[in-house]
């Protein structure tokens, strides 16, 4: 079963449900907080899924063309990785209903809408963990989780002693998925929700479900249910063993996400950042490479203009070169905008929608930098190469090409303006030829086998 082709044509927009927009007051729940409060762990601020219906002229605007939803199943927290029903939307996001209009919409654009799929632990309401706090050992479901002794001890404060839990949380109880009956729930969960239309599902910490034959009977099962249906693995390191015709599409690429940081933060040479991204170019098979899930932020990780120090012009630098890399770029809810904040729960703030409280022309960028990628081919399926990594003055260069369209890539890391020489033998550009800057059209000529431009410190350019 082929990764799916759509997929490294795609731009993903991440979205965090009880954050982005609220499209219906009548599903805010008592503990709301004030729209753009600072967020906690416990309050909701009313996001929902006719909220992303109302905006979604915002994100054709935008120029996305894929969805990304943390999960949407019933639960008590507003990250709802503690699913207490998989079988139905919370009623703090809406319904049914809502979900299937919100997948109309988008299909009807030519959207993709990927689900978050928890399928290591639960909550502490799931139905068959609530039958074990209630019959101990003699609950038909005790062998649905890893009970260690009984009582299980659920809900008194520290961690979990009795029995498995998330990182030993007793708010997120382990499922035990050598059970046949736990496997077969799960996967009917996996199967159900494409039924219904969803394009694939974001796994979890599918890692600490440690069980090839598991996931190759989860890809089975939503391939044959959907064989264009996309799965991705919540994978933070570089490794092959997760993204092949036995496990997922892609995984989340977090890896090209910490290089870019540590090359803008000087923590990294640019020698050191070209040796990293040619090594994340080879690692996987090439199908797999194109369908990876290439993100600059997510609900777990710091703002990453926060992580640049809140260097607009370094966080700009940054999407050039996503934008630019093998697989699928990803855009976490209001980075596009500037939102900036902390760990979680800081990074899961409410998107501002006033306009007056966007950064810099930071929108505008990312919006012309989906475009061109969109418009061309080089970008999404090009071969990837590296063209110079020069250390004394921060540069940094690299190519897409395919067939005929050629496109390079350069960025300047440094503080200082450079007049920069790229040898261009490896894109057959002969001397007189004229190339073009792709964002503003600007011609330079070829001579001597090398292309001469000038770049401000922090900025990068497309040509082709």
């Amino acid at each position: 079963m082929p990764v799916p082709y759509w997929v490294q044509d795609s731009v993903f927009y991440h979205i965090f449900p009880d954050r982005f927009a609220n499209g219906d007051k009548s599903n805010d729940p008592p503990n709301l907080q004030k729209w753009g409060a600072k967020p906690n762990i416990w309050d909701f601020q009313g996001g929902d899924l006719r909220g992303i219906i109302s905006r979604f002229d915002y994100l054709l605007e935008l120029g996305i063309n894929a969805i990304y939803l943390n999960p949407i199943f019933q639960a008590t927290s507003s990250h709802r990785y503690n699913t207490s029903d998989y079988y139905k939307i919370d009623p703090k996001l809406g319904s049914l209903e809502d979900f299937s209009s919100l997948l109309e919409i988008a299909h009807r654009n030519n959207f993709r809408v990927i689900l978050d799929g928890v399928f290591n632990h639960c909550g502490r309401g799931f139905f068959a963990f609530n039958d074990v706090l209630e019959n101990g050992e003699r609950s038909p479901y005790k062998n649905w989780f890893h009970a260690h002794r009984f009582p299980l001890d659920a809900f008194s404060p520290g961690d979990a002693l009795n029995y498995s839990g998330w990182w030993n949380h007793k708010s997120l109880p382990k499922f035990n998925t050598d059970n046949p009956e736990v496997r077969k729930y799960l996967l009917g969960i996996a199967k159900y929700w494409i039924e219904l239309g969803a394009d694939g599902w974001r796994l979890d910490v599918p890692n600490e479900i440690n069980d090839d034959g598991f996931w190759a009977e989860f890809r089975q099962i939503v391939k044959n249910t959907n064989r264009e249906a996309y799965i991705f693995g919540e994978i933070w390191e570089a490794d092959p063993r997760w993204a092949n015709e036995s496990h997922f599409d892609g995984v989340m690429n977090y890896p090209v996400k910490n290089a870019l940081i540590s090359l803008l933060l000087g923590r990294e040479t640019v020698k050191q950042f070209a040796d990293t991204m040619d090594n994340l170019s080879k690692v996987y098979p090439r199908e797999n490479l194109y369908a990876m899930y290439v993100p600059l932020g997510s609900h777990d990780t710091e703002r990453i203009l926060t992580a640049l120090e809140g260097n607009i012009d370094k966080l700009k630098l940054a999407y050039l070169f996503q934008f630019a890399f093998p697989g699928a770029p990803a855009i976490y809810y209001g980075d596009e905008v500037g939102l900036e904040g902390g760990k979680d729960p800081d990074c899961r703030a409410a998107f501002p929608w006033d306009p007056a409280d966007w950064k810099g022309d930071l929108q505008p960028w990312v919006r012309e930098l989906i475009a061109v990628r969109k418009a061309r081919a080089s970008l999404r399926r090009g071969d990837y190469s590296r063209v110079m990594a020069v250390e004394e003055n921060s540069v940094f260069a690299c190519s897409r090409i395919l067939g005929e369209e050629k496109t390079l890539i350069v960025l300047n890391i440094g503080t200082e303006k450079q007049d920069i020489q790229i040898p261009v033998k490896s894109l057959n550009w002969h001397d007189g030829q004229i190339v073009r800057s792709i964002l503003d059209q600007r011609p330079f000529t070829i001579a001597k086998n090398k292309l001469l431009i000038t770049l401000p410190p922090l900025t990068g350019m497309y040509i082709g």
